[in-house]
């Protein structure tokens, strides 16, 4: 198997054979940092297949901020900017201004992109900043000891809410996509799981679509990927797999929250629409099938 001449990371084969499986040359060939059983590692091979498949190692510069998200840049090939904690989102907008050829990609977890970089990710979706997110929602700070994050189930315990999370003291769990879809600016958003074979399929078409929005000049464009974090939630791997399929889905339905792709695109950034932004359009999820 080889790469093809414009960097592009996919492997072919033979002409007189057919591939059935390949590790993406975009993704390393190295030991993890991520805990037993972390769904972090899931999604690097899926973002590895997409960015393959539609040609845009060569184009890409990412960005990942602090958290379990900053390994990313160990394990995808492409150019990345490290970014102070929340601030992924205006890195990236930087890089558009300077960079318009570029692929542009965020890769965030919940407690940097819905709790310290909740303004950096609400403008630049307002903006309809041309980039694309890929938001890992595990429902926790993993990283960092464990403590209660913005997305934490109601009653879930934490090192920060030992007896359970209790929305009259802490507040409810911030569905952040759905919010982000009500903007004109968001082209696509949608939420996936890596709870089983059947729904990482489906959270690959999902990541896929977001980048191709990017690729086609639409505005900006978000995944949310439920996952896991055995170590974090005091879970086997297994239970927690279980656990996401369960409560996690429940709270945060999965599915096509909003796609604008086949209407007008939201604006992007530093544009109008003739006759003022696009209507915000439905922010319901569509279930999958």
């Amino acid at each position: 198997m080889t790469i093809d001449a414009h960097s592009s990371g996919r492997t072919s084969a033979p002409a007189d054979q057919r591939l059935i499986y390949a590790r993406p040359e975009v993704l390393a060939d190295r030991s993890t940092h991520y805990c037993p059983g972390c769904g972090h590692g899931v999604i690097h091979r899926l973002l590895a297949e997409v960015l393959t498949e539609l040609e845009l190692p060569a184009h890409t510069i990412a960005v990942a901020p602090v958290g379990c998200a900053v390994f990313a840049y160990d394990y995808l090939m492409v150019d990345w900017v490290e970014a102070p904690h929340g601030r992924a989102p205006a890195v990236a907008t930087g890089i558009r201004r300077v960079r318009p050829e570029a692929f542009v990609l965020t890769y965030q977890g919940d407690g940097d992109l819905a709790a310290i970089g909740t303004a950096e990710i609400v403008h630049a979706a307002a903006r309809g900043e041309r980039i694309t997110a890929i938001f890992v929602n595990n429902g926790i700070y993993g990283m960092t000891g464990g403590q209660m994050a913005p997305t934490t189930l109601l009653g879930q315990k934490t090192t920060s809410s030992p007896s359970g999370r209790e929305p009259s003291l802490m507040g409810y769990p911030i569905r952040i996509t759905e919010m982000l879809a009500q903007l004109p600016g968001v082209t696509y958003a949608a939420r996936g799981s890596v709870a089983d074979a059947s729904q990482i399929g489906k959270l690959k078409a999902m990541i896929k679509k977001a980048c191709r929005v990017q690729i086609d000049g639409g505005g900006f464009a978000i995944v949310e990927a439920i996952s896991n974090c055995p170590v974090g939630w005091n879970m086997t791997p297994q239970e927690s797999l279980d656990h996401l399929r369960g409560p996690v889905a429940r709270a945060y339905p999965l599915g096509v929250i909003v796609d604008r792709t086949g209407a007008a695109a939201g604006p992007q950034a530093g544009s109008q629409p003739a006759g003022g932004p696009a209507a915000p359009g439905s922010a319901s999820v569509q279930p999958e099938a």
